[in-house]
């Protein structure tokens, strides 16, 4: 896209003092169907370091000033806006590393078109790979800024390099997709004696530096090992970066652009309400929105009305401080201790008792008059994976913490991060099939029901989620299931001293998984008919295969499918009609419940049926 903004074919001009956004630069327009119309372009932005909205933004007062004494940044963005009849919604999905989602193309699913909805896909990060599919954002810089930035990784094999980048694994069936999640910062200097190389076989070891003359920086990015680096190995990289990117400067971009939308009479996409979708890594990106202050225009106003995090697990992320690397997350054995999974993990103010810390994920929003409506979607991977207990309970695990009446918890029980290839496969790396089942047959009931409580006041779904109280949320050791093996404890985000890198690590939260029944499916939650009406185990996790290092960690992501056999099958159907009958009905009771569409319905009921036919001609 990025070749595109040089032929710019028109531009819209703002000079609204209500919104921030100086101009859209538009490289393309093309009709979408008979009903919408796509544009692409770059949006500039100027902010003042001055007003009081824009302290938040961590080292903007750092950066290079325009003859206005504001700082400029700039974003690629895709827009489907209805050219007739739209809902005055806007749907701003987070794209996440640069993606741009599944709901951008008819083709894949209708049915934000059908509502009528104002669709957008804003760039925010700043160290997306440089791939011309992808949404990129030009993030200022802090000059004269230097300090320390670390990069952890392994390999799974043998490689006589490596970026100091984030490479992103994701296990699907047989296949590792990996990506470069995030360029990283260059190194200042490759031959300065503060870069340290260091490697050790588990988290919690001691780290053995290697020697300075065994490896070196073969350019900015890439580090060279005498040997090779070796599978089942840590290794870690803590090397002096300069000129940072002022990365909150992309949640400043989100802001205006949605109050531009908004408030400002220039703004080709007028719209009255705004929702906000973001799936992991940008899930955890809107609650650190809504966590610094990023919900709040530069006047005070609303930003999003309605916030659809989704898989966020306890997190927030790399987004708003000095070399931040918005790509990080946290999965075992790497990334580790990363400032993702931090206190406050509630809604509502809660206190650390190591710290003696009291606070809340709203505290800002709240005191800001700018809470907005939420629905958190977390799926079994979060628990086990990603301190998804957290945003529920204290921080010692010992208590339930309630959920302000402005937010939801939806737990999509069985699954995992990501859903398997069908027919299944065993996970690459893995010891099991990966697990077909995803959280996606809520989406479109619960965008409904976001979208109603926002322009109705429609009250949604409650929240269903295991909980300390009724049994349905446990320790790893008191879980009931009998006929498969669980692994022996779950991710528990650290308690770190972030002022060095590495960070000094000084303990752990306490985090909590949802209790199963003695087949091995979770108790509590929204229950996808697969679970109600089993044909198999499903779980969130899914264990390394021995020989790949780290045995008894998780991989990341994948899930894990545990059939049942004939005999357990015969034993509970008598028939597939006799399946397909309860299936029936367990789909129509999530629909009467308002936690499905007929839409996703009508695609899961022909699901179920491939679902028998496979089961029943296993061996």
């Amino acid at each position: 896209m990025r070749r595109l903004f040089a032929i710019a074919l028109l531009t819209f001009a703002a000079v609204s003092a209500s919104a921030r956004v100086v101009r859209l630069d538009i490289a393309s327009r093309t009709d979408v169907g008979d009903r919408y119309e796509k544009i692409t372009g770059r949006v500039l932005f100027a902010v003042d370091p001055n007003n009081p909205h824009n302290k938040i933004v961590t080292d903007l007062d750092k950066a290079p000033r325009d003859e206005h004494g504001e700082v400029t940044f700039t974003s690629d963005v895709v827009i489907l806006r209805p050219k007739c009849g739209g809902n005055e919604t806007l749907y701003l999905e987070v794209p996440n590393r640069g993606g741009i989602g599944f709901f951008a193309d008819p083709k894949n699913d209708d049915t934000l078109f059908r509502r009528g909805y104002t669709m957008v896909w804003l760039a925010w990060q700043f160290d997306v790979r440089p791939d011309p599919t992808l949404l990129h954002f030009d993030a200022p810089i802090a000059r004269g800024v230097r300090g320390r930035v670390r990069s952890d990784f392994i390999v799974e094999k043998p490689a006589p390099t490596y970026t100091i980048g984030n490479i992103v694994d994701a296990s699907y069936g047989h296949e590792v997709m990996s990506q470069l999640g995030g360029i990283g910062y260059p190194v200042a200097d490759r031959n300065g004696r503060d870069n340290v190389l260091t490697q050790r076989e588990s988290m919690g070891a001691a780290r053995r530096t290697i020697p300075r003359a065994k490896w070196h920086f073969t350019d900015d990015r890439t580090i060279a090992l005498d040997g090779g680096f070796q599978p089942h190995t840590i290794y870690e990289i803590v090397y002096t970066a300069a000129d940072p990117a002022v990365v909150g400067a992309g949640m400043a971009a989100t802001r205006d652009f949605v109050a531009w939308a908004k408030h400002d009479p220039a703004s080709p996409i007028p719209v009255k309400h705004a929702l906000a979708l973001g799936i992991s890594q940008t899930g955890r990106f809107l609650r650190h929105f809504v966590y610094d202050g990023f919900n709040a225009d530069e006047n005070g106003q609303q930003v999003f009305d309605g916030v659809l995090s989704y898989v966020p697990g306890g997190g927030r992320g790399n987004f708003n401080h000095r070399f931040a690397q918005p790509s990080r997350a946290i999965l075992t054995p790497v990334p580790y201790a990363y400032p993702v999974d931090v206190f406050p993990f509630t809604d509502l103010p809660t206190t650390d008792p190591v710290t003696g810390v009291t606070a809340g994920l709203l505290d800002r929003a709240t005191a800001d008059h700018v809470v907005p409506k939420i629905f958190y979607v977390n799926t079994a991977h979060e628990y086990w994976s990603r301190g998804g207990s957290l945003i529920h309970t204290t921080a010692d695990g010992k208590s339930d913490v309630p959920f302000p009446p402005t937010s939801r918890l939806y737990f999509v029980s069985g699954t995992g991060h990501i859903d398997g290839p069908w027919p299944p496969e065993v996970a690459a790396g893995g010891q099991a099939l990966q697990n077909p089942i995803g959280y996606y047959f809520t989406m479109h009931a619960l965008i409904d029901a976001m979208n109603a409580w926002v322009t109705q006041g429609t009250e949604p779904p409650p929240s269903r989620y295991p909980k300390i109280a009724d049994g349905t949320l446990v320790r790893v050791e008191d879980l009931a299931a009998k006929q498969i093996a669980f692994p022996k404890w779950a991710y528990a985000p650290v308690r770190a001293d972030q002022s060095s890198e590495p960070p000094r690590v000084t303990g752990n939260y306490v985090t909590l998984v949802p209790q199963v029944d003695a087949d091995g499916n979770e108790l509590a939650g929204v229950r996808a008919p697969f679970l109600t009406v089993p044909l198999a185990a499903y779980t969130g996790w899914n264990l390394r295969a021995p020989g790949t290092g780290f045995e008894g960690d998780r991989l990341g992501f994948a899930g894990s499918m545990f059939p049942f056999t004939k005999e357990q099958i015969a034993q509970r159907y008598p028939s597939r009609d006799a399946y397909l009958g309860r299936i029936t009905s367990a789909t129509l009771q999530l629909m009467n419940d308002r936690y499905m569409s007929s839409e996703d319905a009508l695609q899961l009921l022909p699901f179920a049926a491939t679902l028998w036919d496979w089961a029943a001609a296993r061996p």
